[in-house]
């Protein structure tokens, strides 16, 4: 019996060690109990999947990489609130004095992360970098209509425009509105700035390419001060080894969260599921420059080949609404109406068979290594089978498959569009006019100049109704040509562990947590 007890009392004691180290809740070495506690609280980790391609607002072809630094070291003359609507921030107020000219009166008790005073000249060197042609910006079109930025006083900045410009400010809300310190960009000029900096809550500190990201907060900041003193942006790209972070009290946030961890995370006693409707979607693309695809018979009838519903449960886990375009239900300029095409193996085969290919084809679908996706790319293999097609997937890391997509070194394409603005203009200035060919987001190389014309005059327009006609009408030109398959809605997903409060994931894809708490 003594025997017995006494391995009882190790067993104990060696589980109170382990217990102490695993959570760090016990004393510090002042005997005060807690203060390593709380030590850890004032560090935030978020594991994700990939890294950023790079920090520098002008050159960000994603919202994976805006979602770092976007509210968090860069901020804009707008932003938007909790429910998604424009608010004053490095600007207080603003008028469009007629259809060309904005007027935007700025804060005069901002200053940047290097002691740089916010001003209406840091506004304008921000936005002449960005349209500079010899920077060559993959960002700036996002603001082709820009003629200059005038400053009137300090505080006082106008934007002219080439031409009316309805969803100007939505623009101004995104990253790409992002104002950048006038000493960093003196510093790096066309270049890619490798030390970004900002006026907002956090201030960089370092990048480990593939590694890790780590801020500090700005002390100095205007507005209202974070609740952590430093975040971590951690790479792991295994998601069983984020939720297992997570689960050890190693990290506190891990996203993207996938619908095949979903109910783990949800059985967890530690974890919570996050999840919010975004403005973006998923899609199958199609290079329209590369043979075979070049037909738009060969991509109806891969559109009518693929059977959308069954994906929609087998893969998704019907997570994420169907979609019917490439924009989101909550997007300004939605068209509820449209209709993609209907699942037909023998309408499929005819189309095949006019183009000249009775037989099917071999061909490539590229797509980036998530397990969703990978999913959706084995079905849609099965599915194809079907009236002939070989298809051969190729599994990229994220950087490596987004430099191929846009470079147009692709066939088919799994992808998703995020749609920073939340204004079908985004969507489909971006996506399908053909000045944006490339990284700018044209990834099909499509060029219609009925749609181009449509696009252009949507955005010209003050009449909000008229414009959502003109989207209609440039949407159901794009699904005529059979560009894409719409695959569903995004949702927003990651996974939290309790006691992390106030996080959020706005309906663009950014992540919010300038707010969050760590109980």
């Amino acid at each position: 019996m003594k025997n017995k007890s006494r391995v009882i009392m190790m067993v104990l004691a060696v589980l109170l060690v382990m217990s102490g180290c695993s959570t760090n809740m016990g004393a510090n070495s002042d005997g005060q109990e807690g203060g390593q506690a709380s030590k850890k609280q004032d560090r935030l980790v978020i594991v994700r999947q990939s890294d950023v391609e790079n920090l520098d607002h002008h050159f960000m072809s994603t919202i994976n990489a805006a979602s770092v630094t976007h509210g968090k070291i860069y901020e804009g003359l707008v932003g938007r609130d909790k429910n998604a609507k424009i608010k004053p921030l490095l600007a207080k107020e603003w008028e469009q004095l007629d259809d060309t000219t904005w007027e935007f009166k700025l804060r005069d008790d901002v200053t940047f992360h290097d002691g740089t005073p916010f001003n209406a000249e840091a506004v304008k060197k921000t936005f002449d970098r960005l349209t500079d042609p010899k920077v060559a910006s993959p960002r700036a079109v996002v603001f082709k209509m820009v003629k200059d930025v005038k400053v009137i006083d300090d505080y006082t900045v106008q934007i002219l425009l080439t031409e009316p410009f309805s969803p100007l400010l939505s623009i101004l809300a995104s990253h790409e509105g992002g104002i950048i310190s006038p000493k960093i960009i003196d510093k790096y000029g066309k270049d890619i700035i490798q030390e970004p900096v900002g006026t907002g809550p956090f201030v960089f500190e370092s990048w480990e390419t593939g590694k890790e990201i780590i801020f500090h907060k700005n002390d100095s900041y205007w507005g209202d001060e974070p609740n952590v003193n430093e975040v971590v942006f951690k790479v792991v790209p295994e998601e069983t080894t984020r939720i297992s972070m997570l689960e050890t009290g190693e990290a506190h946030i891990a996203e993207p969260l996938s619908v095949n961890m979903m109910e783990s995370v949800k059985a967890s006693a530690n974890l919570e599921v996050y999840r919010s409707e975004g403005f973006g979607t998923e899609y199958v693309g199609f290079n329209v420059q590369k043979e075979p695809f070049n037909d738009v018979r060969v991509r109806k009838a891969i559109s009518h080949a693929v059977e959308m519903d069954s994906i929609m449960k087998g893969v998704f886990n019907n997570i994420g609404k169907k979609a019917n375009s490439l924009l989101g239900s909550k997007v300004f300029g939605f068209h509820p109406e449209m209709k993609a095409y209907e699942y037909n193996v023998n309408e499929a085969k005819k189309l095949l068979a006019e183009a000249g290919y009775p037989d099917g084809f071999k061909t490539t679908l590229l797509t980036m290594d998530s397990k969703e996706r990978i999913s959706l790319a084995e079905v849609m293999q099965s599915q194809l089978k079907g009236i002939g097609i070989d298809l051969d997937i190729q599994i990229q890391e994220y950087g490596t498959f987004v430099e191929q997509a846009t470079s147009g070194n692709s066939e088919m394409f799994i992808i998703s569009w995020r749609n920073a603005t939340g204004d079908a203009d985004y969507n489909q200035y971006n996506l399908f006019h053909s000045d944006s060919s490339g990284p700018a987001g044209n990834t099909f190389f499509y060029k219609n100049d009925e749609v181009d014309q449509l696009i252009e005059e949507a955005r010209s327009e003050k009449d909000q109704q008229k414009r959502i006609e003109l989207y209609a009408k440039s949407q159901e030109l794009e699904m005529e040509d059979a560009v894409y398959i719409p695959v569903r809605v995004i949702e927003n997903m990651a996974a939290v562990r309790k006691g992390v409060k106030d996080f959020s994931i706005s309906p663009a894809g950014y992540m919010e947590i300038n707010e969050i708490r760590i109980d």
